[in-house]
């Protein structure tokens, strides 16, 4: 990240904004990951468009109608879709059924483990997949908002109304309510297992310290959460749904209890989506009126890598060595950057 240098003064910002292959889609977008190489951009509808280095584009139909749900590992893409299908597409563009909800119900969460297993949600009940095991099915008091694997163990949290639930499958008996009012729609597990953190339906976050269950309130935003990313050490929380990134401190034993978060990026529009860079203490911030900063943590140093003007940012992706990005605004069109 040689390239990444601070502004020569607080005022203005470096641009990279020549540096950026754009990419017109020709579809909207939901999501962007990379599988490998090349950046996978999910579509609304039926559609994955791989795009590589070059700027080529290949589309790979992965679902009969709306994709609903997507979760990666950098090496395949797991998404559900309206069509009650979990599906696979892996780096080389190949497509695999995983799983059929017998109703054909939405699949309205997935999640990826570090090992290969996955799980997917439709209505009130979560299941998981690992190798040749049979699935495992859990029924939770509400309809599920997401899903998320433990990075230790085959562990899945749920979150739903009301709280989460903490479930290993191969345990009978396992399942773990964390209670908290509201409902509950995004979550993810800290890198260091210590923390759980759901999204809801307000304009809040709610976490647990795992080893106690103790509450952790993380309030103020003016608008709901929708887009989470840890840093690369996982000593932050890097949060959409304010005009600013809202960074909550995660380096010590009490996580951000009775800290005050750091407010990076200002900008006069709301954050739509964040994604910390794999190895380095940098994040990249799509906001609501197309504008793509990137901004280094200890000092703020900020970089423009799109300016506004567009329709809101939909997705960013890093490659796994932190040297490509990738990003697309809600109408598929999108930009690659080589660091």
């Amino acid at each position: 990240m040689k390239e990444f240098t601070p502004p020569p003064d607080s005022a203005s910002i470096v641009s990279v904004t020549d540096r950026v292959k754009p990419v017109t889609l020709g579809m909207g977008v939901t999501s962007v990951h990379f599988l490998g190489a090349r950046a996978a951009f999910v579509g609304g509808e039926e559609n994955v468009a791989f795009v590589d280095a070059k700027g080529e584009i290949t589309t790979v139909a992965v679902h009969s109608g709306g994709i609903l749900s997507t979760a990666s590992d950098g090496k395949r893409l797991v998404m559900g879709g309206d069509d009650g299908k979990v599906v696979a597409l892996d780096a080389k563009g190949e497509v695999t059924l995983l799983a059929t909800d017998p109703k054909r119900r939405w699949i309205d969460a997935v999640a990826l483990h570090p090992d290969g297993a996955f799980a997917w949600s439709a209505g009130k009940t979560a299941t998981v997949k690992s190798g040749k095991a049979e699935e495992k099915s859990l029924e939770v008091p509400s309809t599920v908002g997401g899903l998320a694997f433990a990075p230790k163990g085959l562990r899945l949290a749920i979150a739903h109304y009301n709280g989460a639930t903490l479930w290993f499958p191969n345990m009978e008996g396992s399942a773990e309510f964390l209670p908290w009012a509201g409902s509950h729609l995004g979550v993810t597990f800290s890198p260091d297992n210590k923390f759980l953190v759901t999204t809801m339906h307000e304009a809040a976050l709610h976490g647990w310290r795992l080893a106690d269950n103790r509450h952790m309130r993380m309030t103020g935003y003016p608008g709901r959460v929708r887009s989470m990313s840890w840093s690369a050490g996982g000593k932050g929380l890097a949060t959409s749904g304010a005009d600013t990134v809202i960074i909550w401190p995660f380096a010590s034993k009490d996580g951000p209890m009775g800290k005050e978060p750091a407010m990076l990026a200002p900008l006069q529009a709301r954050v739509a989506v964040v994604a910390c860079h794999p190895k380095n203490d940098i994040f990249v911030a799509g906001y609501s009126d197309g504008t793509v900063l990137m901004v280094r943590m200890d000092d703020g140093a900020e970089i423009l890598v799109r300016r506004n003007g567009t329709p809101p940012v939909a997705g960013l992706a890093w490659n796994a060595k932190g040297t490509l990005l990738a990003f697309a605004d809600e109408e598929g069109s999108a930009g690659l950057l080589e660091l």
